[in-house]
């Protein structure tokens, strides 16, 4: 018989990024966010949609972006292979990094912990390193948690917005 853990069945907070900017950007983050429901995690809160120019090359097409907050009782390699399984089934496929997709996915947030893990070819971080520069990050984030404080820089959300440049600010706008 196995013992289980303290922590084996705990709800985990965890704020998850999603971008698209291939294809119906706006039916592949739905159809994301769908999937994710169906892995049995449950959808807490979503941000509107919010358009930014792809970075680092603007001549690609404008990404569509969203942050999502979920419960799940699944740890944190789970979750990680879970959401590797629905890119990949919204569309996703290996590319040349920072190229078009059909779906991302990022860990932003779990549980306010600092993450720093390989798992398989990938290495994990939460937060996200660059997540603190990123308005398609930030903006949605603020619209569902203007008190979030960021687990590693200890810096609130209001404070990350306000050192974005006048450039970062005027870039995004809500998706219609």
């Amino acid at each position: 018989m196995k013992k289980q853990g303290i922590l084996e069945n705990r709800v985990n907070l965890v704020y998850l990024a999603l971008g698209s900017n291939l294809g119906d950007k706006k039916n592949n983050l739905n159809n994301s966010i769908e999937l994710i429901q169906k892995e049995g995690i449950f959808l807490k809160k979503r941000s509107k949609f919010y358009s930014t120019k792809s970075w680092p090359n603007e001549n690609f097409p404008n990404f569509i972006n969203a942050i999502i907050l979920i419960e799940t009782k699944l740890n944190i390699k789970e979750l990680f292979l879970k959401i590797k399984k629905i890119e990949k089934k919204v569309g996703r496929t290996k590319s040349i990094r920072n190229y078009p997709r059909v779906c991302d996915i990022d860990i932003i947030d779990y549980n306010g912990e600092i993450i720093h893990r390989k798992l398989g070819n990938h290495i994990l971080n939460i937060p996200h390193k660059r997540m603190h520069n990123r308005n398609f990050v930030l903006f949605p984030l603020y619209e569902l948690d203007k008190n979030w404080v960021h687990p590693k820089l200890n810096k609130n959300i209001v404070i990350l917005m306000s050192n974005l440049t006048s450039y970062q600010l005027l870039g995004i706008k809500i998706a219609q």
